[in-house]
């Protein structure tokens, strides 16, 4: 399992026959507030709602018409859920999802939607993992991991690539964390296309799984507590966790407060509705104001799908 800036560029083919480029945008009551000058990667229009869309369509791409036949099976707690069942509806190939029995029901609906199949079971992604290589061993069908499926990476760093197309300049992109496929795809790209950007990855504490992964050197487990689906993942993945070693400048852990926190001010300062994953940058940057202060930044809203209760959140009194 690898990844190379090669496959990067092999990506855009199969991404862009199917998904414009998407916006990248800077918004001054943004930049006023976080004391930088602060670019949105807005992957929270992707027709999924989520940046994972991109490596869904590559991996179906790459797969044999008799592999498409036999169909995948994975397992998530959401955008890679629907970034997989859109792949296969495009590509007219059969997908089973497993996710946690609590998934968010906007998203499990939606992978529906795809015309997926969507099994609900456990208590977490662990135990939907298990499940899923029941299914695959049953079916035939390929198991794909979510974090160490390298053509999924490669989707993903296609994101990168526009950024860094738009904004050559750029001090540092700030990118948050579940299983790490973006960050990592990010540190392969920035280090061939701007050596002197740094990027940073951003995870809740309340699952940290992937930042003490980073830290020891070696995949982890942790308790996945967080209330930010996106974000919620116990363990470190190989594949990431590899290339994040040499591709981040630093791993920032933020609280599920702070992430709600800038929800809401990308709504009011960025029009912008973003899940918590998606804001998750965000608040690792107003997190760190001695690490981003007057720099120019990517924060990477990685997506839109907010739950009801998230969106709940956003209308309460703010702490403080």
């Amino acid at each position: 399992m690898e990844l190379t800036f090669a496959d990067v560029r092999a990506a855009q083919e199969p991404v862009y026959r199917h998904l414009p480029a998407t916006p990248m945008w800077a918004y001054p009551t943004l930049s006023d507030a976080v004391g930088a000058a602060v670019f949105v990667k807005h992957e929270n229009v992707q027709p999924t709602g989520a940046f994972k869309v991109r490596g869904g369509l590559t991996l179906l791409e790459s797969m044999s018409p008799a592999e498409r036949r036999r169909g995948t099976v994975s397992y998530s707690t959401g955008n890679h859920a629907q970034s997989l069942a859109y792949a296969a509806a495009a590509f007219g190939a059969p997908c089973t999802m497993v996710m946690p029995a609590a998934a968010n029901p906007a998203k499990a609906a939606a992978v529906r939607g795809y015309g997926a199949e969507v099994v609900l079971t456990g208590d977490d992604l662990e135990a939907a993992q298990e499940y899923a290589g029941k299914l695959a061993t049953e079916t035939g069908a390929r198991l794909v991991s979510p974090g160490d499926t390298p053509e999924l990476l490669a989707g993903v760093g296609t994101l990168y690539l526009e950024v860094l197309r738009a904004q050559p300049d750029l001090d540092a992109i700030v990118v948050p964390v579940g299983s790490g496929t973006g960050a990592a795809a990010a540190g392969v790209v920035a280090r061939e296309l701007a050596p002197g950007c740094r990027v940073f990855a951003v995870q809740s504490g309340a699952s940290p799984a992937a930042h003490d992964s980073w830290r020891s050197g070696r995949p982890e487990q942790r308790p996945n507590r967080t209330r930010v689906d996106g974000l919620a993942t116990g363990r470190g993945f190989p594949l990431p966790q590899r290339l994040m070693q040499t591709g981040l400048a630093d791993f920032l852990l933020v609280d599920d407060e702070q992430i709600t926190d800038a929800q809401r001010l990308l709504a009011t300062a960025a029009h912008t509705l973003a899940e918590g994953a998606g804001a998750a940058a965000l608040a690792g940057v107003r997190s760190r104001p001695d690490l981003f202060a007057g720099r120019r930044i990517a924060v990477i809203c990685t997506g839109a799908n907010a739950s009801a209760a998230e969106l709940a959140a956003l209308a309460a009194t703010p702490r403080g």
